[in-house]
């Protein structure tokens, strides 16, 4: 695997994971940094420019939870992975509701790390947004229009500021207008994943981050709606 271009950043205090993380990753063929607590993780996030960040949630200073909201208010989109050793689902969902692409709860086998990794990070490398860029930007439906070059996502001309998961969930389903997909669909189209148990909540909760960011009226949605029981689809 050519991962040497690809750098991790791993946020975590106890340094046997980060031990076993930096050994694992490396083997990969990913390079590494570490930061072992959260104000050392953020400043690293901002000064090292990673592909990923493996970022867990209980940390001196400062923790994953505020740094992953603090990057994300600089519209700072680096794939975020929340590491977690707590089962609550409230935990997961407020990590994705603030922005994180994904979750791992710890004790987790670094097989399935190692893959969630891969499919989180950046395939193709964000192109700064510019006039030009949205100029070049193909319209999907109403207002919106996508640009695949740049990953950029328009809406009446302005850029619109999307994680990396949520542009790919949109552009999955523009690409399919008017074709429903469960939620198990979608893990395994988008996220890249199996089924993986109630980790279907992901979709939930990003499709409703997208409507808040695409939509006039997130409650009444008119690109991705509901098909009750079904699952998700783009209206065109």
């Amino acid at each position: 695997m050519n991962n040497q271009q690809k750098t991790v950043l791993i946020v975590e205090d106890e340094k046997n994971i980060v031990d076993i993380l930096r050994f694992n990753l490396q083997r990969e063929g990913y390079q590494t940094c570490e930061a072992y607590d959260g104000a050392d993780g953020l400043a690293k996030a901002r000064s090292e420019n990673p592909d990923l960040i493996l970022l867990d949630v209980m940390l001196p200073q400062m923790n994953g939870f505020d740094v992953c909201r603090t990057l994300r208010q600089e519209r700072n989109n680096v794939p975020v992975i929340i590491l977690t050793a707590r089962e609550e689902e409230t935990d997961k969902v407020f990590g994705l509701e603030i922005g994180a692409d994904d979750y791992i709860t710890k004790p987790f086998s670094m097989r399935e790390l190692i893959a969630r990794v891969g499919a989180n990070i950046r395939r193709t490398a964000m192109a700064a947004p510019s006039s030009s860029a949205a100029d070049a930007a193909m319209p999907v439906a109403g207002d919106l229009a996508i640009n695949t070059d740049s990953h950029q996502v328009y809406r009446s001309g302005k850029a619109i500021d999307l994680t990396q998961r949520e542009y790919e969930l949109l552009t999955f389903l523009a690409s399919h207008p008017n074709k429903v997909y469960s939620r198990v669909d979608l893990m395994e189209q988008v996220w890249n994943y199996g089924y993986v148990g109630d980790d279907v909540r992901t979709v939930d909760v990003t499709v409703r981050r997208l409507r808040e960011k695409i939509e006039s009226d997130p409650a009444n949605p008119v690109y991705i709606l509901t098909r009750r029981g079904a699952g998700y689809y783009f209206s065109v």
